[in-house]
């Protein structure tokens, strides 16, 4: 059945995409502030909202729309100015947190969280070309199903993913529950949670001066 979806190579690209998934970046940051703010509950929802952006990009390489990104670069540099705007105007929003909005983020808006992290992914184009370059390398250009192949190799990595950042949000969660019970818990969620969006505005800075 691998065959005829054009897929060949399977356990190394599981292999290497696990290997992606554990190296730190935009992803498993966001998951870390809302765990240290929202503790748990939120660090789970956070990663998976990562992983429905995620799939967002899946969709797009499957019918064809990320190679639009690749080629064009009006569509790329439109992409990226919006993600870029919006990681900036997110980390701003977390340096002016007030102990208040601390507090308030122990019970965090599920939606909210939900879908900053949907947007935190989908917002990006580098994600997209990631796919393009990734995913081929382990499929038959003239595979008479390829498009479910690359389907289903973007699902595979993409469940893969959103485990790793599952179990990454329920650890930072609970390690912040347990140092916020410690030490004076609003005060230790605003300072991360201002940390957190010093380094999304750095990451946003990046995204809008990198190139295709």
């Amino acid at each position: 059945m691998l065959e005829s979806l054009g897929v060949h190579n399977l356990p190394l690209f599981v292999a290497a995409g696990l290997l992606l998934n554990i190296t730190p970046g935009a992803d498993m940051l966001y998951v870390a502030s809302h765990a240290a703010s929202g503790g748990r509950r939120a660090g789970l929802l956070a990663a998976l909202g990562i992983g429905a952006g995620c799939l967002f990009h899946v969709a797009l390489a499957t019918v064809g729309l990320s190679a639009l990104l690749a080629s064009s670069e009006l569509a790329f540099n439109l992409v990226k100015w919006v993600g870029a705007g919006y990681l900036v105007w997110m980390g701003i929003g977390m340096l002016r947190a007030s102990p208040g909005d601390a507090r308030e983020a122990v019970a965090p808006d599920v939606r909210r969280v939900f879908w900053r992290g949907v947007l935190t992914n989908a917002l990006n184009p580098k994600v997209a070309l990631f796919f393009l370059a990734f995913l081929p390398q382990f499929m038959t250009p003239d595979a008479p199903h390829q498009a479910l192949g690359f389907a289903l190799l973007g699902l595979i990595f993409t469940v893969n993913g959103t485990l790793v950042t599952l179990a990454f949000g329920w650890l930072a969660g609970t390690a912040c529950e347990r140092l916020a019970g410690r030490l004076q818990g609003s005060q230790v969620g605003l300072w991360l949670q201002r940390a957190a969006g010093a380094m999304f505005i750095g990451l946003g800075v990046k995204l809008a001066a990198g190139s295709r």
